[in-house]
């Protein structure tokens, strides 16, 4: 049985790899997901100019918490067992060191939500810091 690392990178959330982890579950494939949840490091844009980071962090988490209530509820409705964390900071190197840490077996991406150039940018990180494989889902 299999342990997916399911990253949640941005406001749409990862609801098509919780759906796809569902299936898999329902198939006897997955024993265990872990979600995290990815925010990003402050300052790096206009908006540290205007705002203090507690502010901008406060923001950043009220926007992220509906992806993740819908994440987990699809997870919940099919009786998922998971677990999840909230982590700041670069994307890449949190879910290797995540998925490195945690054991996971695949790591799971939904990038429906990423404009086409993230997309691989972050794609293409991953599959040089992990010996994990990494599934893209759009």
């Amino acid at each position: 049985m299999l342990k997916l690392l399911i990253p949640i990178l941005d406001q749409k959330g990862a609801l098509e790899a919780a759906r796809h982890s569902a299936f898999l579950f329902a198939e006897h494939c997955v024993s265990e997901v872990e979600i995290v949840e990815v925010l990003d490091d402050l300052g790096h844009d206009r908006s540290a100019a205007f705002h203090s980071p507690g502010a901008l962090r406060r923001i950043e988490k009220k926007a992220m918490k509906n992806a993740l209530l819908q994440t987990r509820a699809i997870l919940d409705d099919a009786g998922v067992p998971y677990t999840w964390t909230r982590v700041c900071g670069p994307a890449e190197r949190i879910i290797a060191s995540y998925a490195q840490k945690g054991q996971a077996d695949i790591v799971v991406l939904d990038a429906s939500g990423l404009g086409f150039f993230r997309k691989w940018a972050v794609l293409a990180r991953l599959r040089r810091l992990l010996p994990t494989p990494v599934t893209l889902i759009q």
